[in-house]
C-alpha cells in the first residue's frame, strides 16, 4: 500500500473525481484540431493585454476595478460580492464555511452538477438528494430534509438539463430553509435568461446566496473568474475562508476589461446569436427520426436523448467533434449534450450527423424490431 492510499481519508482513496471536459479530452494548449462543443463554453478566440509591471507582487485580496465593475454589472455593492476561482471556488468555500466534517450534508437535486457533490465529498459532509421530477424541483421532497441539511444547491439554468427553474419553486425553497440553511441559486448560465436572476431577491432573503461566472457568456472560461453574491454577513463568512489571494492580477485586470459598458455589449451580442443557434439546433434535432427527445434550455447548450447514443457520440469523436455524454446522470440515460458553437461549427455537427444518418436509422429501426 502505498503512503498516499495509507494516510488518505478512506473516502478518498475510493472516491472517483469530478471528469471535467479537460480530464476527459485535454487541449495541450491548442484547441484548433477538434470541434470543442462538450464544455458549454463560448466559441471563438479573445484578444487581451495585461500589464506585467507589478507582476512580482502578490494581487489584492479583491481588487477593486473587478469588485467595482461587477458591482456596476449586478447591481449589488461590494461588500456584498466576493470574487473567487471561477464559480466552483465558490460552491467549495460554502460547503467549508458552513458544513462540519463528517456531521453536515448539503442537499443536491439531480440531475444536476456534479462539483456539488464532489466538493461536499472532498469536505466529509453529507450528500442528500431530491430527485427533480420533470426537470423542476420536488417540493415536498425538499420540506422533508428541512432542519436535515445546511446547504441547498440550485441550479438555475440547471446542467445538464439546461432549463430555469420556475422562479415561485426557487422562492418557495429559500423560505422553506430561511433558518436552517444556506439556499444556493447557480447562475452560472444566467446571461442567457437574465430576467430570471435571484440578484433581487438577495437582500429580502438572508439565506440566498447567488453564484456566477465569466466562463460561459463572457466568454472568459479560461479565466476562471467567478463571483458569490450574498449579504454582507455571508460574504464576510466566506471571506474568512478563501485563500489570501484568491484572483492573480492578469485575470483581474482582464476580467474588468470585459466588464465595460463595451465588453457587456459584445457579451449580449454574443449571447443572441447563441440563442438563434440554439432555437435552430432544437429544432433540427426535433426532425430527426433517431432523436427521441430534446430538452427545452434557457442555456449555451441543448440536452437530448437517442436510441444509440453511444454510436451518434463516437462518430461525432471519430471526426473530432467533442460533445458530452451525460447518459450516467440519474434521469438521464442515452441523453448526449452539445455546447452551442459558432455557426460553422454547428453546420459542421450536422452534416456530420446527416452524413451518419443511414447508419443511426438502421441501428434503430434493428433495436425497434428486437423489442
Amino acid at each position: 500500500m502505498s503512503i498516499a492510499n495509507k494516510l488518505a481519508r478512506k473516502e478518498l482513496v475510493e472516491m472517483v473525481p469530478y471528469q471535467s471536459a479537460r480530464r476527459l479530452q485535454a487541449g495541450n494548449g491548442s484547441f484548433n484540431s477538434k470541434v470543442w462543443l462538450n464544455a458549454n463554453e463560448a466559441s471563438g478566440p479573445g484578444i487581451y493585454q495585461v500589464n506585467s509591471d507589478c507582476i512580482n507582487r502578490y494581487p489584492d485580496f479583491q481588487p477593486d476595478s473587478l469588485l467595482n465593475a461587477y458591482a456596476q454589472y449586478c447591481g449589488l455593492p461590494r461588500s456584498q460580492i466576493l470574487a473567487t476561482r471561477g464559480a466552483d471556488e465558490g460552491i467549495e468555500l460554502l460547503i467549508r464555511t458552513f458544513c462540519k466534517a463528517y456531521q453536515d450534508s448539503i442537499l443536491i437535486c439531480p440531475p444536476t452538477y456534479g462539483m456539488y457533490a464532489i466538493s461536499a465529498e472532498n469536505h466529509g459532509a453529507g450528500i442528500i438528494k431530491a430527485p427533480l421530477i420533470d426537470c423542476q424541483l420536488n417540493l415536498e421532497a425538499l420540506q422533508a430534509q428541512v432542519g436535515k441539511v445546511k446547504v441547498v444547491f440550485l441550479c438555475s439554468p440547471g446542467n445538464p438539463t439546461g432549463n430555469l427553474l420556475p422562479a415561485e419553486q426557487i422562492k418557495a425553497a429559500i423560505k422553506m430553509f430561511a433558518d436552517t440553511a444556506i439556499v444556493v441559486v447557480d447562475e452560472a448560465y444566467i446571461e442567457f435568461s437574465p430576467e430570471q436572476t435571484a440578484v433581487s431577491w438577495i437582500n429580502q432573503y438572508s439565506n440566498l446566496v447567488v453564484l456566477r461566472t465569466l466562463s460561459k457568456a463572457f466568454a472568459l472560461a479560461g479565466l476562471r473568474c467567478g463571483f458569490t453574491l450574498a449579504s454582507s454577513d455571508i460574504i464576510s463568512m466566506l471571506s474568512k475562508v478563501i485563500a489570501p489571494y484568491p484572483v492573480p492580477s492578469p485575470i483581474a485586470e482582464i476580467a474588468s476589461s470585459i466588464l465595460t459598458d463595451d465588453g457587456i455589449a459584445q457579451m449580449r451580442i454574443r449571447v443572441q446569436e447563441t440563442c438563434i443557434l440554439r432555437k435552430q439546433l432544437i429544432e433540427w434535432l426535433d426532425e430527426q427520426p433517431w432523436c427521441t427527445k430534446v430538452y427545452a434550455s434557457d442555456a449555451n447548450f441543448v440536452l437530448f436523448a437517442c436510441e444509440d447514443k453511444d454510436l451518434v457520440f463516437n462518430t461525432l469523436s471519430q471526426q473530432g467533434i467533442l460533445i458530452r455524454d451525460q447518459s450516467k446522470q440519474l434521469q438521464l440515460s442515452n441523453c448526449l449534450r452539445i455546447s452551442i458553437g459558432s455557426e460553422r461549427e454547428m453546420s459542421l455537427l450536422k452534416q456530420t450527423l446527416i452524413n451518419l444518418l443511414p447508419s443511426i436509422t438502421a441501428n434503430t429501426t434493428t433495436s425497434a424490431a428486437e423489442k
